[in-house]
């Protein structure tokens, strides 16, 4: 069965996901990829948005963290504060899914500007809870779209941290959780090199060749000695996703 890359990065990444896994939600393409995974192969996942909301259950994607979806569908929703403070700080929360607008080579994210701070091109939404959850969650999952706009060598803002510029700087810090482990895009899947932290494809998707990887990418990237094949996706996941999908334009009449 014929797949987008878009639908093959989402899949990738909801298979990362397991029943055990206690797991802080983006918007967006994390939010598709943690609730694909409840809805396939990881029903007792607990899922958790920054709003409050505690094992929510949604049976359409939400617009954002206010969304009433989250709310109605969840075991319990408790404060902000409460949430920063007691299940991410407290260390609670296994996995933290982020996306951002663009990343450098050791997984550091910007979701703040574009171009100069004072002056710059694109101001973007900001940071949000993120640089706390790539803080303090156990391990961050990342989902981009690849792009040399997305995938840049130096990143004119930093909004949530990953590896700094290079392997120790997390720990410099005074951090003791993993940092961003997989980054999960429409072409590869990319880990950090266990020596230097560095962006490393591990995985190509199926049809996707390392040339093709290479040019969306704004620095030279590393590969693997030998790279996997990331498994296509089976016709129960696009099933289950292009539904999760349909069932979102039509409760919200926007593209999901």
């Amino acid at each position: 069965m014929s797949h987008t890359p878009s639908e093959m990065m989402t899949i990738a990444a909801a298979r990362l996901l397991s029943n055990d896994d206690v797991c802080f939600v983006g918007i967006g393409a994390p939010s598709a990829a943690c609730n694909l995974a409840r809805l396939t192969h990881a029903p007792k996942i607990t899922l958790i948005y920054e709003s409050g909301t505690l094992s929510t259950r949604p049976a359409v994607l939400p617009l954002s963290i206010g969304d009433g979806e989250l709310c109605d569908t969840a075991l319990t929703t408790v404060s902000v504060p409460e949430m920063f403070r007691y299940w991410l700080q407290g260390g609670r929360i296994t996995i933290g899914f982020l996306g951002g607008a663009q990343i450098d080579r050791y997984a550091n994210l910007n979701t703040t500007v574009v171009g100069p701070y004072d002056a710059p091109k694109v101001r973007l939404p900001g940071g949000g809870g993120a640089p706390e959850i790539a803080s303090s969650c156990g391990e961050i999952f990342i989902t981009m779209a690849m792009g040399t706009r997305a995938f840049v060598d130096r990143l004119p803002f930093v909004t949530s941290f990953g590896h700094g510029s290079g392997k120790g700087d997390r720990e410099k810090l005074g951090l003791a959780t993993r940092g961003p482990t997989r980054v999960i895009t429409d072409l590869c899947v990319m880990e950090p090199d266990p020596e230097t932290a560095e962006l490393t494809v591990v995985s190509l998707h199926p049809g996707v060749t390392r040339a093709q990887v290479e040019a969306a990418c704004g620095w030279p990237l590393r590969f693997a000695a030998a790279p996997a094949d990331t498994p296509a996706p089976t016709a129960e996941e696009l099933a289950i996703l292009r539904d999760l999908h349909a069932r979102t334009r039509k409760a919200h009449g926007v593209a999901a």
